[in-house]
């Protein structure tokens, strides 16, 4: 049952992410998206999937990531 879900949303997003550039972003904030999807995920995985925990991570981890691109 995941499976027929996650495959289909995870084609979507691969092909949405072709899409995109990197070009006109600065280090800062490509640095916080990074953070963000890493703080996502270690947010899915440590709240078991919850929402809360997923977005509250990638909060957090975009707020990290944009802090350490503002150095660099």
């Amino acid at each position: 049952m995941k499976t027929r879900i996650l495959l289909p949303l995870a084609i979507l997003v691969f092909a949405t992410t072709g899409c995109a550039t990197w070009d006109s972003m600065s280090s800062r904030q490509k640095s916080a998206v990074v953070g963000a999807g890493v703080g996502g995920v270690a947010g899915a995985v440590v709240t078991d999937g919850g929402v809360l925990g997923t977005v509250g991570g990638a909060a957090i981890g975009g707020v990290i990531g944009d802090q350490v691109g503002k150095q660099r």
